[in-house]
Parts: C-alpha cells; sequence; structure tokens
C-alpha cells in the first residue's frame, strides 16, 4: 500500500464512520473533561480496517529507515495491529505483559529474543507518551533496544517531543490536527467544533521533560553503588552496595509466628534478598538462640536484618526498647524504624543506644494502608528531621521517594505483582509502580512470598521483577560514553 494523502484520508474517514472518533464531553484517564475521545478498540471489529491500519504504519517504518528485529505492540489496543505486521512481513513479535505472572514463567517478555536485538514499539495514540516509554522501559530492562517506535494518532500535545529526549524516534500515520481538517473538509464535523478541539489540544500539553521524574536529584539516576560513596552511614552504604552486587533489591517481611519456619525463610530466602525484616515479638518460641541462628544466615547469604519495631515514644524509653529487655534489638537487627512524632528525640534515643555498633534507622513518612495520616506536612517534617541527622537516619519506610539526598533510602511495603486493596485497608502497588514511577529503592514483600506454595520460586520472581524495574529506571540515565 503506498502511502499518500489520499490513503491517510480515507482511513480517517473510514474510522469516523466505524465511532473509532467521537466528539462531545469524555473524562480522560487523567481527569480532564475533553471535546474528542479516539476510541481505537472499535477496530477489532472491522478487520479490513485494522489490517489498512496495520499496512500505514509498517510503511512508516520504511520510511523511516527504522532497523529492527522484531515488533511490539503497546498493551493492549496495539497488540492486533502488530500481530498483523508481524504475521503479513514475517517479523517476530514480542509481547509485554502489563505486569508479571507469579506462575509459569512469570517473565514481562514473551517470545524469543537476543540480547541486544532492537525492537520497533507499535502504539494507536501517543498522548503524554508513557505507555511507549513504559513499554521500552520493560523491553530495554530485558536486554532488548528501542529507538524507534511508529503510532496511527499523534495527538499533538507533546508526547512525541517527551520520547524523543529519551532516544526514541516516534512517527504517526496523522495528527489530530489532520484529522480535524479532513472532518470539516468532508463535512462530518463543524468549523467551531474543529476549533474547540484545537484549542483543547493547545491549552493541555504535556511539558518537555521526563516522563518520570520520582528522584529530584541530579540531572540523571545514579546507580546504587554511586549512591552508596554519598552516604553518610556505613549500614546504608553495606546496604547500597550489596543491592547492586547480588542483583536485589527484595526486602522480604518475614511476619511468620514459629521460629523454626522464620529461620527456615531466613536461609532458604537468603540469596534473593537484601533485608530479611522481622516483627520479632510475634514469635511465639523467641529464645536468643533464635538471633544467633539469623545472624549466621545473614552473614551466610549476605543480607541485612531490619527489625520492623517502629518506635514511637520520648528518647529515653525507646533506648531502653532498643537494647534492653527480651529482645536485646540493638544486638542483631542492622536496621530499625521509627514514627517521628515524638520529634528527635526518638532518633536521639536510638543513636546513643546504639553507640559504638554499625546501626540505622528508617523514618516512617508515608505507609500503605488506607485513611493512614502520614501525609503532607508531616512527610514533609519527616524528611526534614532524617537529613538533619543523616549519619545515623538512612531513609523511609515510604510510598514514593519522598527526599531529593541520593544517600537516603526508600523502601516501600504493600507490593504485589497485582495493584489493588487488601484486608484492613492495606493498598498494594506493583514493583514497576513502586521503583519506576515512584522512585523508591527496595520492595518490601510478605504475604506473596510466604504463602506462595513454592515460596523460593516466589521470591526469585520478585527479585527478578524488582531488579528488572531498576534497570529500566536506569534506562533514562544520560549516556557517557
Amino acid at each position: 500500500m503506498e502511502l499518500n494523502d489520499s490513503t491517510t484520508d480515507n482511513l480517517i474517514l473510514k474510522l469516523f464512520d466505524a465511532g473509532a472518533v467521537k466528539f462531545g464531553e469524555f473524562t480522560l484517564k487523567s481527569g480532564i473533561k475533553s471535546p474528542v475521545y479516539f476510541d481505537l478498540r472499535v477496530m477489532v471489529s472491522y478487520p479490513e480496517i485494522m489490517k489498512e491500519v496495520s499496512e500505514v504504519l509498517w510503511n512508516i517504518a520504511e520510511k523511516m529507515d527504522a532497523k529492527f528485529d522484531s515488533i511490539c505492540g503497546v498493551p493492549y489496543t496495539a497488540l492486533p495491529i502488530a500481530t498483523l505486521m508481524s504475521v503479513e512481513h514475517r517479523k517476530p513479535m514480542l509481547i509485554r505483559r502489563k505486569e508479571a505472572k507469579d506462575y509459569g514463567t512469570a517473565k514481562m517478555i514473551e517470545g524469543h529474543f537476543e540480547k541486544g536485538d532492537k525492537c520497533l514499539v507499535v502504539e494507536d495514540i501517543v498522548t503524554s507518551g508513557s505507555s511507549i516509554f513504559e513499554t521500552s522501559e520493560s523491553l530495554v530492562a530485558v536486554g532488548l533496544k528501542v529507538t524507534d517506535a511508529v503510532v496511527l494518532l499523534d495527538r499533538c500535545q507533546g508526547g512525541s517531543a517527551r520520547l524523543q529526549q529519551h532516544g526514541i524516534n516516534t512517527e504517526s500515520a496523522f495528527t489530530i490536527r489532520k484529522v480535524l481538517d479532513v472532518l470539516v473538509q468532508h463535512e462530518k464535523i463543524k468549523l467551531p467544533m474543529k476549533r474547540e478541539v484545537e484549542e483543547f489540544i493547545d491549552g493541555n500539553q504535556f511539558e518537555s521533560k521526563s516522563i518520570f521524574t520520582p528522584r529530584k536529584i541530579t540531572p540523571e539516576v545514579l546507580t546504587y553503588a554511586e549512591r552508596a560513596k554519598l552516604c553518610k552511614n556505613p549500614v546504608a552504604r553495606k546496604l547500597l552496595n550489596l543491592i547492586e552486587e547480588k542483583q536485589t533489591n527484595l526486602a522480604f517481611a518475614a511476619d511468620v509466628t514459629d521460629a523454626e519456619e522464620f529461620l527456615k525463610l531466613a536461609d532458604v530466602l537468603g540469596p534473593h534478598i537484601c533485608i530479611f525484616k522481622t516483627h520479632i515479638d510475634i514469635l511465639k518460641n523467641f529464645s536468643s538462640d533464635v538471633v544467633t541462628k539469623l545472624k549466621a544466615l545473614a552473614v551466610k547469604h549476605r543480607y541485612l536484618i531490619f527489625e520492623d519495631r517502629k518506635f514511637a515514644d520520648i528518647g529515653g524509653t525507646v533506648k531502653h526498647q532498643y537494647r534492653a529487655g527480651v529482645h536485646k534489638i540493638v544486638e542483631w537487627a542492622d536496621i530499625v524504624n521509627a514514627h517521628p512524632v515524638p520529634g528527635h528525640g526518638v532518633v536521639e534515643g536510638l543513636k546513643e543506644a546504639a553507640s559504638g555498633k554499625q546501626r540505622g534507622c528508617l523514618l516512617i513518612a508515608e505507609m500503605s494502608s488506607k485513611g493512614n495520616l502520614a501525609t503532607g506536612q508531616y512527610t514533609a517534617a519527616a524528611v526534614k528531621m532524617a537529613e538533619e541527622m543523616s549519619d545515623f537516619v538512612i531513609g523511609f519506610i515510604s510510598q514514593s521517594a519522598v527526599s531529593a539526598k541520593p544517600y537516603m533510602i526508600h523502601m516501600t511495603p504493600g507490593v504485589k505483582l497485582v495493584p489493588g486493596s487488601g484486608t484492613l485497608g492495606q493498598q498494594y502497588v506493583t514493583p514497576q509502580q513502586a521503583i519506576v514511577e515512584k522512585g523508591s529503592d527496595i520492595i518490601i514483600v510478605g504475604r506473596d512470598i510466604y504463602e506462595a506454595s513454592n515460596r523460593v520460586g516466589a521470591a526469585a520472581n520478585y527479585k527478578k521483577v524488582g531488579y528488572q524495574a531498576y534497570c529500566a529506571r536506569m534506562f533514562r540515565r544520560k549516556d557517557k560514553d
């Protein structure tokens, strides 16, 4: 099929007649009211239109002189288009999942490929560019290269320019302005509607900056090892270095109540984690022998121990809670955490109790439970306190990167492969959301691992998915070579 004005004009009219282009008042995903809506999913009911679209996009790729070894359609509307391109032109196709499954191969990218292969991304519409960017991140995370994308429609709201900043050249079959011109010319819409849509497009532009800006630090995102060099606390340095060395940003929450099961998990999951997180006071059969064995396993498998004690009292009290009592937490836990509610005294008390030992503290800046009060000014105060006491405070329990300081570590609880709500108000996010979109550093996973039929397999999968998300975040780093 030859790609010319007549071809694109006819295709626009076919899409309009099929109901893929609508005018009125529509609420977009962003919550913005729009006078135009493109529902290209209806193409699946019109095979002749879908085939024509696939040929148009193939011709665009040829005109771009794009060099690629495979094709990947952005889920889900672009999948049938990419399939037709693949079959018609005998070019291998890859499939990107929305989330990794916790069974089977647990892959994010399905299909056969070699590391270093180039993949062409196919999409129906580009608005902000985020969908194409997320797909390219997943492809890059498994060793593929992405330099080109083809799109049916460009809404002219800045998405193509943003993608270009990240090294992805994007070409479209037509723009929204072209669609409006054709529909007015063929008396499908009136001139006032065209002007209303153009005003909407001009007034709703996405800025030409990073598609995701979760970590507001240097012009580039630093690696774990690079950040380790900036840490003031030796525990923070050790943690960031071992994450990079073991290639895991998974913290396992060992919320079991039997000491034997607790230690078994500490052993079998050890190779896959950077942190073993405990609630030592829920063990029914606790003894000093338990922590002796746990410390030995931590050395054997090279992970840190984090006692999730959530200290929240005045300095004098927490000092005794930390170093005395039945559990003597300061003797074996590399990391503890605290609520900033009591003020600086809670940190000062813990720091005094840990004198002479290499220990670190996390402040609880945000929580994953519905209706929690750790928001707004509370979070800001926690960040300020942590940055003022960064020789002992190493970071935060949070849902996002709340601090711009590269030596502050962010750990996110409530992580699952499928987002949603759980019992007792727990809110879940995916590893991709936590690490890439929200800028966290470490995912905390408990029930999804210890309740799995194959606990080691589940931990290995979270290790892989979590570190892939980190690698995807690194994709945005400027090339220094």
